[in-house]
């Protein structure tokens, strides 16, 4: 398996993948959404023998500044459980660290996004109508998180799905 940057030859693969992991349109679409946006900032795919297995983005968000939000995570339903979301995710995060962002939020699992540093903790004091129990955040830079509080903002494409 190796894992790389998208390309626009991989646009209509990675859609795809998205509507098979998820079993709808709605992922797939908020991805190219953020890539025709300019606010995707990070997009990562897995490869194995020429197919797209997984895929990962990383968005800027409008607040707080210099902070990205990973979302959507997506692995082909026969390739589940074999690591590449978690390769994915480790990768963007050094990629996202060496680019000297400051921190990245997700919403999701806190069981899950735990094991790559997010904390329900740091994204605690950020204003968000999401369940504040699901809303992490890992910041990549000691301490970026603590000057900062007000409204967590995703990029626009995210308020189509809200």
């Amino acid at each position: 398996m190796q894992i790389r940057s998208e390309t626009s030859v991989d646009i209509a693969r990675v859609h795809a993948l998205n509507v098979d992991a998820f079993n709808q349109s709605a992922e797939a679409d908020l991805v190219d959404m953020l890539r025709a946006s300019d606010d995707a900032i990070i997009s990562l795919v897995a490869e194995d023998d020429g197919d797209i297995v997984g895929h990962v983005m990383f968005s800027k968000l409008v607040t707080p500044p210099r902070c990205l939000a990973l979302a959507p995570v997506a692995v082909a339903p026969d390739h589940q459980k074999e690591g590449i979301g978690t390769a994915l995710i480790k990768r963007g995060l050094t990629m996202a660290k060496a680019s000297r962002w400051r921190a990245v939020f997700v919403l999701g699992d806190p069981a899950y996004y735990t094991r790559f540093g997010f904390r329900v903790e740091d994204a605690a004091k950020f204003e968000t109508p999401y369940p504040k129990e699901y809303m992490m955040a890992r910041e990549l830079m000691p301490g970026a998180l603590k000057a900062m509080d007000g409204a967590l903002t995703y990029a626009a494409p995210f308020s189509a799905f809200d």
